[in-house]
């Protein structure tokens, strides 16, 4: 026990969620009983935010051990027994020495490079940054031209990871070629995606790789200036963020000489107002000129003319975290993973019905059933798993038989999906098509701006007609109705938001079919989700009279005959909520 012991805890949103804070004041008390000389250190999120909290020990001897799930209340039991009895806590033990011993899937199957520092250095600390290799790359890449870094970043093949693909390299070149006193760069962080985390775990995890990548990107350009917009749900993001910047500024890497004498660039964090729109750059643009952030034709493009009509690139979190990793390490290096037309890693956040959620790295190419089932461990408590939607809310449903395509910028459109900014939802056997369709339309509905009519009567007449379905009042006719409104709505719209707003009602049309007609022609909802249409029973051969569906029932739609006999469902009181099915350990509650 002599000599002292460090404890590095998970403090990104999910983290501080689960009750970080109090973990922390519990090991630093704890510790203090129990006469352990203990350094505690607050990281970022390192990707399990299934087993969240996080604590990782670190002994004298330099061993790491990384526990998961240990709540206020296991503090004291943590340090007692690894520390005082020198006996490691097996049943909660992540990893040792970097070994799996639990979820090791997790960790083998990924590529981390842009990941590689969160979870694992202090996010406010740019010393800690600097010894991972943190700077290294602006340090090389100010000591030569900036059309050698522009030619890195083409020969890397880097295309933008906020979702469009489009390559770095071409639209840093138009941005430097047009004409203009003044340039800007601007970092798109406005991550509205149901189910999306990515760049809020970078900005809270690893905020100095994407402001030095911005650092790179201004060099290539010749921007004097910067800007970070950030979500406003996003408060720890802006605040590790407004301290990078802080931090980098008193280091001399902002401001006056920046990029060496008489070349500044400084950098401004922007918080946005929650308008999912906003993350479409010309919107993005109007917010923080302070106009409605209402999308805008293009030509011309921001590179062109951008921020207050001065020519401007914008890329998201994730791609300028990328940059930084290839000014470090070479084009050559980042080609060595992914696909000869997308090259890379793609970071991914993984929600929904699985069992192993949280933030994964992988290479371009990699299956969406790798993904699911090697790093994510399947569905959340065994259940079969039907659909994953990819893309955000106007990606694409894949159902489990096209589980096999490759995750890059070719494969997924192609089964009618995108790859969005990787935000991407799992759904078990309980989730209804139709009802995934009907709220992905509903998000797109309220968040569109309704400059457009396409987008804005289009997404809402397909949401009635969607709704009329689930309901138990929809006709085949409706079915043609959709397919004709969905490709209306992607010919028509006139920006990204609403081309795409289509692909959800398209790919459950493509893929699940049967679901629709279920519900049209037998009046049915085979998922047991859309409650006009769902009768449960209870198979006696199954039931073991535990009670727990009778204790969940807030309709007393569940007969008590006695422990251990099987429960009974009056279908003339069940309110079909479906609280009974998810209870019930033995498969005893069905759908008729």
């Amino acid at each position: 026990m002599s000599g002292a012991w460090r404890a590095t805890i998970g403090a990104g949103s999910c983290g501080l969620a689960a009750g970080a804070a109090a973990t922390r004041r519990a090991l630093q008390n704890n510790a203090q009983i129990l006469g352990i000389e203990l350094q505690i250190v607050s990281t970022g999120c390192i990707g399990l935010c299934a087993r969240e909290v996080l604590v990782e020990l670190r002994g004298p001897d330099g061993v790491t051990w990384l526990y998961g799930e240990i709540a206020a209340d296991k503090a004291a039991e943590l340090l007692q027994r690894h520390v005082i009895q020198n006996e490691p806590w097996i049943e909660r033990l992540l990893l040792r020495q970097g070994i799996a011993v639990h979820d090791a899937d997790f960790w083998q199957w990924q590529k981390r490079r842009i990941l590689a520092r969160c979870g694992v250095i202090d996010p406010e600390s740019l010393e800690q940054y600097r010894q991972l290799a943190g700077y290294v790359g602006l340090k090389k890449t100010l000591a030569n031209p900036p059309h050698a870094l522009l030619a890195a970043v083409g020969e890397a093949g880097l295309r933008g990871r906020g979702g469009a693909g489009f390559p770095t390299a071409q639209k840093w070149q138009s941005c430097r070629e047009t004409p203009s006193d003044l340039r800007y760069v601007i970092c798109n962080g406005d991550e509205g995606d149901p189910g999306a985390f990515m760049d809020r775990n970078l900005l809270e995890g690893d905020p100095h790789a994407v402001l030095e990548g911005m650092i790179l990107a201004a060099y290539v350009v010749g921007a004097a200036q910067g800007l970070v917009y950030v979500r406003d749900e996003y408060p720890l993001a802006a605040k590790r963020m407004q301290r990078a910047i802080a931090a980098a500024r008193e280091a001399g890497l902002l401001g006056e000489n920046a990029r060496g004498p008489g070349q500044p660039f400084d950098v401004e964090l922007r918080r946005g107002a929650g308008a999912f729109v906003c993350g479409e750059e010309t919107a993005l643009i109007a917010a923080i000129e302070g106009e409605r952030g209402i999308p805008q034709r293009r030509p011309p493009f921001p590179t062109e003319r951008g921020l207050w009509k001065k020519p401007t690139s914008i890329n998201n979190v994730e791609t300028y975290a990328n940059v930084s990793w290839i000014a470090a390490h070479g084009a050559a290096a980042f080609r060595s993973v992914g696909t000869e037309r997308s090259p890379g890693t793609k970071i991914f956040s993984l929600a929904g019905d699985i069992a192993r959620g949280g933030l994964v790295e992988v290479g371009m190419g990699t299956t969406i059933r790798q993904v699911v089932y090697a790093i994510g461990g399947g569905g959340r408590g065994g259940r079969s798993i039907k659909a994953v939607q990819i893309g955000g809310p106007s990606g694409g449903c894949l159902p489990a038989t096209r589980f096999d395509t490759p995750i890059d910028f070719e494969a997924l459109p192609g089964e009618g999906a995108i790859m969005g900014s990787g935000g991407l939802v799992v759904m078990d056997d309980t989730a209804c098509m139709v009802d995934v369709a009907r709220y992905f339309v509903g998000f797109l509905r309220d968040e569109s701006c309704g400059r457009c009519s396409a987008c804005r009567v289009g997404t809402l007449r397909m949401y009635e007609i969607l709704t009329r379905i689930c309901n138990g009042g929809g006709v085949l006719s409706d079915l043609d109705e959709l397919q004709r409104l969905a490709t209306a709505v992607g010919d028509l719209s006139a920006c990204g938001l609403g081309r795409s707003a289509p692909n959800p009602v398209l790919s459950t049309l493509r893929w699940f079919r049967d679901e629709y007609l279920a519900h049209i022609l037998e009046h049915r909802c085979p998922a047991g989700r859309c409650r006009t249409l769902t009768q449960f029973v209870i198979d006696p051969y199954l039931c073991d009279g535990c009670q727990r569906c009778w204790r969940q029932c807030g309709y007393g739609a569940i007969a008590l005959l006695g422990r251990g006999v099987a429960m009974q469902i009056a279908g003339d009181v069940c309110g079909s909520c479906g609280g009974c099915r998810d209870v019930c350990g033995f498969g005893a509650v069905r759908v008729v």
